[in-house]
């Protein structure tokens, strides 16, 4: 028998390792602005085409490479980093230059010019598919220039499973601003499509925040640092009031190196507790400075994961250095001492007997006595006080109760239609009558909606149940152009970062038609003429901020660009847990939920309606 086991072609294997490092354009971005500030390079310039899926340049003025090292940077395992196994304990750089460009040139058509500031001529080399094309000298300022067309060309179910433009967009602007968070001392740009989003010059970290996120954040972070024998920690973390629904604004970076970290992020979020509504999340620009050999960089193929050898201490400095500086920041809860006064407590007075209260019981009060003022002709008014004011001239307790009290049952009667409920003289009975299900609603922890089946009881996600209406109703105008917009009768203006200004700039068109007028101004800054009558009393603020973070975090939902702005304006306007429902309020959202076409589920495919079986509840009292 023959052989089954057999060595796979460089090119074949090249491929393979593209899927672990390169997944989509952002990647590519990542890689090559890793490089080059590894390069040192003071100046990077980033230049997409159609989110990257055309082409993708990356020209930096780093101190560029030799004929050699251009050649060798594409072959795997090339690293100008590491010698020895122990140095994997001690990179302090963003990547090893050559260890992604093995994977890039297997998947695309990458052209790079490159020189050393010392060489009068650079070089030119041209590769297709890891095969050298072409390779000579060529006049090229110093530094290095990579452009990478037709990403994924030889690899047609990858390239087919990219998603739309914006979508692709929205994750190269992520991985640039990590990047250039982290390296505040670089000047970068971003350009897509000829229209530059980015362009910021080297700047303290603080000023980099602000480059990057717009005006709007310099009033809602504060600084915080704290210098321990284990850990340094300096950033920004920002104001409770400012907290947001959904996130975008949390960066943890260790060594100048953007990281992801969900254990050390709940220590943020611990640290919050109970002065930030539920659900929402702080924002926080963190970096750790740890000694290298403590930390493993090389557990993740894209190097943004980590671990830390001790980090169950950092986790301990970092929560307690959030409190203090929310502390001292006057952020957290406090005793407001300012109003003790107010309670209602006199101040004991010395060698003074203190007597227990006295209560005054009428024994002869009966609460099923009831005095009718409209039979007897007594209504208010004319000389007599209204029943909530009066008293007998006597002194003894108020005998009748000031209104018709039994009326209170009356609505309960006649909208529940599931209890009925009689008054005797004495006592009172109770008895229930079974009717049409889904007559009456409960609202749970202001969170949830509950109505009694034939089955048992049926429990309905507010939030997501609206989010379901309001999706269908949104793509439904879209798709008629049957807006109906609700005019500001004071526009308000929006000043907005360079990507949200581009993002709606963008959308402007298919705004327009779900019933949002919006008008681009200068500086980036938006004006707000209209909002869809459906936005539920939301200021147009608050919902043009909500709209542009749900369309920040498109979770890759379809193609359809109508369908991803409808989902992200349901969410933006959709009620939120914690808002108490009247009962007609609640009727009229079940109502619509089971008109939808799909009430069960939300567009993300995320539960909404769940039944807790009669059975069920008779197991609780066995």
């Amino acid at each position: 028998m023959a052989d089954i086991i057999q060595l796979l072609p460089d090119s074949v294997a090249n491929q393979i390792a593209a899927g672990e490092v390169i997944q989509r354009p952002a990647s590519v971005v990542k890689e090559l602005m890793e490089n080059a500030i590894d390069a040192g390079a003071s100046e990077i310039k980033v230049v997409v085409k159609d989110a990257g899926k055309t082409s993708i340049q990356v020209i930096d003025d780093g101190e560029g490479m030799s004929p050699t090292d251009a050649r060798l940077a594409f072959e795997r395992h090339s690293t100008s980093k590491i010698r020895q196994a122990e140095d994997l304990f001690s990179i302090r750089t963003m990547g090893f230059r050559g260890e992604a460009l093995a994977s890039v040139a297997a998947i695309s058509h990458v052209e790079l010019k490159t020189r050393r500031q010392d060489d009068e001529v650079g070089t030119r080399l041209r590769i297709e598919g890891s095969q050298v094309q072409e390779q000579e000298p060529a006049q090229t300022p110093a530094g290095s220039n990579f452009l990478v067309r037709n990403l994924f060309y030889n690899v047609p179910a990858r390239r087919k499973f990219l998603k739309k433009n914006s979508t692709e967009l929205n994750h190269i602007i992520r991985e640039f601003k990590q990047i250039v968070l982290a390296r505040a001392n670089i000047a970068f740009s971003l350009s897509h499509n000829n229209g530059l989003l980015f362009k910021l010059a080297p700047e303290k970290f603080g000023k980099r925040i602000v480059g990057v996120f717009g005006d709007v954040i310099r009033e809602s972070i504060t600084p915080i640092e704290s210098q321990t024998r284990i850990v340094t920690i300096r950033g920004y973390i920002g104001h409770p009031d400012k907290a947001k629904k959904r996130g975008g604004e949390q960066f943890f970076f260790v060594n100048n190196r953007y990281m992801k970290n969900p254990y050390l992020h709940k220590a943020i979020m611990d640290a919050y507790e109970k002065i930030i509504p539920q659900g929402s999340l702080p924002a926080y620009f963190i970096n750790l400075e740890v000694p290298s050999e403590s930390l493993d960089v090389n557990i993740h193929p894209t190097k943004t994961e980590v671990k830390f050898e001790d980090q169950q201490a950092i986790w301990q400095i970092l929560h307690a250095s959030v409190r203090e500086t929310l502390g001292r920041n006057h952020m957290t809860p406090m005793l407001d001492f300012d109003q003790e006064n107010n309670i209602g407590i006199p101040p004991l007075t010395r060698n003074k007997d203190v007597k227990p209260p006295t209560i005054e019981v009428d024994p002869h009060y009966n609460p099923f006595e009831q005095e009718d003022n409209r039979n007897r002709g007594g209504a208010p008014g004319a000389g007599t006080p209204p029943p909530a004011s009066r008293s007998s001239s006597s002194g003894n307790a108020q005998k009748n109760p000031p209104f018709n009290w039994q009326d209170l049952y009356d609505d309960f009667e006649n909208d529940s239609g599931q209890t009925t409920i009689r008054i005797a003289s004495a006592a009172t009975k109770q008895e229930e009558k079974r009717e049409e299900p889904g007559k009456t609603f409960f609202q749970f922890k202001e969170k949830y909606i509950i109505t009694p089946v034939k089955s048992g009881m049926m429990v309905i996600h507010q939030h997501r149940a609206h989010t379901r209406i309001l999706f269908e109703y949104f793509l439904r105008m879209h798709r008629n152009r049957s807006r109906v917009v609700q005019k500001e009768l004071y526009p308000e203006v929006v000043e907005l970062n360079n990507s949200d200004y581009n993002l709606l700039k963008q959308l402007q068109g298919d705004l327009k038609k779900v019933g949002i007028d919006i008008q681009l101004m200068e500086d980036n800054a938006v004006r707000i003429d209209g909002i869809p009558a459906e936005a539920g009393g939301n200021s147009p603020r608050a919902m043009i901020e909500s709209l542009l973070e749900a369309y920040a975090e498109d979770k890759d939902f379809g193609d359809d660009m109508k369908e991803t702005l409808a989902l992200s304006l349901a969410r933006a306007t959709a009620i939120d847990p914690g808002r108490v429902l009247e009962q007609q309020e609640m009727r009229e959202l079940v109502d619509k939920l089971f008109a939808s076409g799909s009430p069960n589920y939300t567009p993300e495919g995320n539960k909404i309606v769940a039944f807790i079986k009669t059975e069920d509840f008779d197991k609780l009292f066995k």
